[in-house]
């Protein structure tokens, strides 16, 4: 994780994003950033990122790479705003004895935003259409030895694949399927078994129901 104490809203990248309407309260944040690391330190051993000031991103560390083991594919960001986040994203991994992959040039990736391991199945569910490509799903495979689904995102609120779907213990899937292309949307069901899928409406989808964290048994939902 990554403390919130340079998050602020300088630049427009998602259509969440206003700077010219949004004044960020860092205290509330703050305290708010910590309310979630206690409650996952509950279920989780947290280790922290120092914070960078002028990357106020930094704090959504899941946007940092994508883990499997002991390996770490670290992002490649699409908007330049978040591109000098790459180097401390990497000398991170590096401190922590992770073996490093380097993604080919011009491919975007944004790691465990976009990349979402099965918890039941060996498939790796990979989001593209805003800010990763598909292009690399093939590459993915190869270095993760397993299966890539590729699921086109459309509907630019739910910019990442975090934002819209969050694969949950025993292969159940609490999704939003109204963010996904036709193709996709037959892609996760012909993969996943109708009692097993959670799809949630526009409403709870605006509130980010499905961007939650699933550790064991418990769930962490965004406080609507």
């Amino acid at each position: 994780m990554c403390p919130s104490r340079h998050f602020e809203v300088i630049y427009r990248i998602n259509p969440w994003m206003d700077p010219g309407q949004t004044v960020v309260d860092r205290t509330r944040a703050f305290a708010q950033w910590s309310a979630l690391r206690e409650i996952l330190a509950g279920s989780a051993r947290i280790i922290e990122i120092e914070p960078l000031p002028g990357l106020p991103d930094m704090v959504f560390t899941a946007n940092a790479g994508l883990v499997l083991h002991n390996l770490a594919i670290v992002s490649r960001f699409l908007h330049a705003e978040r591109r000098s986040e790459e180097a401390p994203f990497r000398a991170f991994f590096e401190a922590h004895h992770f073996t490093v992959e380097t993604l080919p040039e011009a491919m975007f990736f944004e790691g465990a935003g976009d990349a979402l391991f099965d918890r039941r199945e060996p498939i790796l569910w990979a989001g593209s259409g805003w800010r990763s490509l598909p292009q690399g799903h093939e590459w993915l495979s190869r270095i993760l030895g397993c299966e890539v689904v590729s699921l086109e995102l459309v509907e630019p609120r739910f910019y990442h694949l975090d934002t819209c779907f969050c694969p949950l213990a025993d292969g159940a899937l609490l999704y939003y399927p109204g963010a996904f292309s036709p193709a996709s949307q037959a892609a996760i069901e012909a993969r996943i078994a109708p009692r097993d899928r959670i799809a949630v409406g526009l409403d709870d989808a605006l509130h980010f129901t499905c961007n939650a964290v699933n550790l064991g048994s418990r769930i962490v939902l965004h406080a609507i």
